[in-house]
């Protein structure tokens, strides 16, 4: 697997908050069926996503998102990797968002049998090492029907 080559990747992600960022993607597609954000700022401090939502979640949906998200990551689920052509993307995996320059080969992220999509980050070996998820806020903008998500991990 050595010769496998894929694109140059310039961040460096505290692992826990990026694999966080992969199982609340999953979490929101499930609850809400709004697509995976494009608008994420994933820190090792605190971290911030968004995401295109037909209404404002209300304060139980909020609760039901950080269980969700702190019952996934006490499964422990596996994180693992797999490699792909671009001829062989299973069905269920976007790679619109993949950059034009992206390589024939990609590199699938896959956390137990919850969520799979392509990346090339540093993720954890498994969920329970995420750590505890905390919601540290939320703002609704009504015009553009954008919810943001502000969360830390706590290990």
């Amino acid at each position: 697997m050595n010769d496998i080559v894929l694109n140059d990747h310039n961040k460096d992600e505290f692992p826990p908050a990026h694999t966080a960022e992969h199982l609340l993607n999953q979490v929101m597609v499930r609850m809400f069926g709004c697509e995976r954000s494009r608008n994420a700022h994933i820190e090792r401090k605190k971290s911030k996503i968004s995401y295109i939502l037909d209404h404002k979640p209300d304060r139980k949906e909020e609760r039901e998102i950080e269980r969700t998200m702190n019952e996934l990551i006490e499964q422990d689920l596996p994180v693992t990797f797999e490699f792909v052509d671009r001829d062989h993307i299973p069905d269920n995996v976007q790679i619109d968002r993949l950059p034009e320059d992206a390589s024939e080969m990609i590199r699938l992220v896959r956390i137990g049998d919850f969520d799979v999509c392509p990346c090339i980050g540093k993720h954890v070996r498994s969920t329970s090492q995420i750590g505890r998820f905390e919601m540290l806020g939320t703002n609704w903008d009504q015009s553009t029907r954008s919810f943001r998500i502000r969360y830390k991990v706590i290990q």
